[in-house]
């Protein structure tokens, strides 16, 4: 189904241990408007969208898993070399009891994941206006987490997964448009 590639889809470099950063990143990880969530949410609806733009559901939905992977990779770059010490100055003391450095689905209060999270009301333009507004929240969110950073190279690859949302929202917007004349076309039998 897929060719896979062992590489990001845009280098991730941070230039300094931070586990209060990584912190704030697990709330694209896995909180209510990250990576997973809209993953997760884009690739459910797609059963219930009309096939004018059903692989841009697919197209995005999958391009989320790897955006998953890129903040995956940072929160692991940002905590690798950590102290329990560090890690319970950050915040992180619980998660370091629970899962030592291993990465797990929790937003950056420390909440697990949570399939409520996900919208799907079935009918087509109401969950894309709802995948617009799920974009715009995480574009907001990256601006927020480029803006609790003073590390460059961090910044670099937040600023390139801002831009992705961006792309998306202009994308689910197109979609609506699309699916608004074709809802609105007279239908004679």
């Amino acid at each position: 189904m897929w060719l896979y590639e062992k590489k990001l889809q845009y280098p991730v470099k941070v230039s300094k241990c931070d586990p209060m950063m990584a912190k704030y990143l697990m709330e694209q990880y896995g909180g209510a408007d990250g990576e997973l969530s809209a993953a997760l949410r884009y690739l459910n609806q797609r059963y219930s969208i009309p096939n004018e733009v059903i692989g841009l559901l697919t197209d995005i939905g999958t391009e989320e898993f790897s955006h998953l992977e890129m903040i995956a990779t940072m929160i692991y770059k940002l905590t690798k070399d950590a102290t329990p010490e560090q890690l319970k100055a950050a915040g992180l003391g619980e998660h370091y009891v629970m899962h030592d450095h291993a990465l797990y689905y929790q937003n950056s209060a420390g909440d697990a994941f949570t399939a409520t999270y996900l919208q799907a009301k079935g009918d087509p333009i109401a969950d894309l206006y709802e995948d617009i507004a799920a974009e715009e929240k995480a574009r907001a969110t990256y601006q927020w987490l480029i803006d609790m950073t003073d590390d460059v190279d961090l910044q670099d690859g937040l600023k390139f997964l801002r831009e992705r949302e961006i792309v998306h929202s202009q994308r689910f917007r197109e979609a609506v448009e699309i699916l608004k004349v074709e809802r609105d076309k007279q239908k004679f039998f």
